[in-house]
């Protein structure tokens, strides 16, 4: 049998470009050799999203966003995890064998700490429980469906240790293997996915590229990539080129020679470089952004994948439950 990935969605956002190369395409690629669980996180959205239109919104676009792009709905699992209420059920339990010092040690409550300390502000200021205790539902997620690995970056690591510690814990106390323990399956880019600013793309720089923008938003989009004052007629170094270093990750070996051989033979315009990374991208994301908008216009098609999707989970997380409230003697 394989062995289980595990890929949490949070739904706060439209996805950019850098998402794409660095977390949604190696998690679909995971399913060549795992039995893959996809889900949208919309419980852990609900610390920061506080209207319901928006996050129904959020929820369908990142649907949209991973559908149209290749997850296969009929392989594996792909559920919303507001669907499967013995998530919430597993999460108490969890949370019962979890020292306070864990949620204390939490990356994002002590970066919400770090920034109230700089302004001069209570340490705890706009600091909500959801926020505080999160890693016990993320436990909850990873631990339900036995997960084998979760794919993460490494500043996610944390997420997926606490995961392991809990559930030693959990198996110690019972005397029995109820819960698998994971692994952290690290991401690594090998290239950083520049933003219209050079810096690594980011939403917290203003600086992204929205994966699904329609051809005349793109080149408007493309059009602000900074780049130097070298004239059409100048030779240019691809190496230092902020358009080129997006270009390569989605062209291929023989596209890239070949721009980077008109680069260096000068002739070219920035101009006409942009005019180069909107034809790869149409190429490679094209027709998925048709698929995009086909299932923004057709909601209720998501709803349905997301349903049933659920309804398969919900036997799975059933068992999980069954015998956790077994050993724990509820049951």
């Amino acid at each position: 049998m394989k062995k289980v990935s595990l890929t949490g969605i949070k739904p706060t956002g439209t996805p950019h470009l850098g998402n794409y190369l660095g977390a949604i395409k190696p998690a679909l690629e995971l399913s060549a050799a795992y039995e893959t669980v996809y889900f949208i996180a919309d419980y852990h959205a609900l610390t920061t999203v506080h209207q319901g239109s928006v996050m129904r919104d959020n929820i369908h676009k990142v649907a949209a966003t991973w559908l149209a792009l290749g997850l296969n709905p009929e392989e594996g699992l792909f559920y919303k995890q507001s669907d499967i209420p013995e998530i919430f059920e597993l999460n108490w339990a969890l949370s019962c064998f979890t020292p306070k010092g864990f949620m204390n040690r939490a990356h994002a409550y002590k970066d919400k700490v770090a920034k109230n300390q700089a302004s001069g502000t209570d340490d705890d200021s706009d600091v909500n429980m959801g926020l505080y205790c999160y890693p016990c539902l993320m436990d909850a997620d990873i631990l339900m469906f036995h997960a084998d690995v979760v794919p993460v970056g490494k500043d996610q690591k944390q997420h997926v240790e606490f995961a392991r510690d809990i559930a030693v814990r959990f198996n110690k106390q019972y005397g029995e293997d109820i819960l698998t323990i994971p692994e952290p399956l690290i991401q690594e880019t090998t290239h950083i996915i520049p933003g219209l600013d050079g810096r690594k793309m980011s939403k917290s720089y203003d600086n992204i590229i929205d994966i699904f923008l329609e051809p005349k938003d793109l080149k408007k989009k493309l059009g602000k990539i900074v780049t130097n004052s070298q004239g059409i007629e100048e030779p240019k170094d691809p190496e230092t080129c902020n358009i080129f270093k997006l270009y390569r990750l989605f062209a291929t070996p023989e596209q890239t020679e070949n721009l980077a051989a008109r680069y260096r033979a000068g002739g070219m315009g920035w101009g006409h470089a942009k005019a180069e990374l909107q034809d790869v991208l149409e190429a490679h994301l094209g027709k998925a952004r048709d698929r995009y908008f086909d299932y923004l216009a057709h909601t209720e098609r998501i709803d349905k994948i997301l349903a049933d999707g659920a309804a398969k989970a919900r036997v799975k997380a059933k068992e999980t439950m069954d015998k956790i409230r077994s050993v724990i003697g509820v049951a």
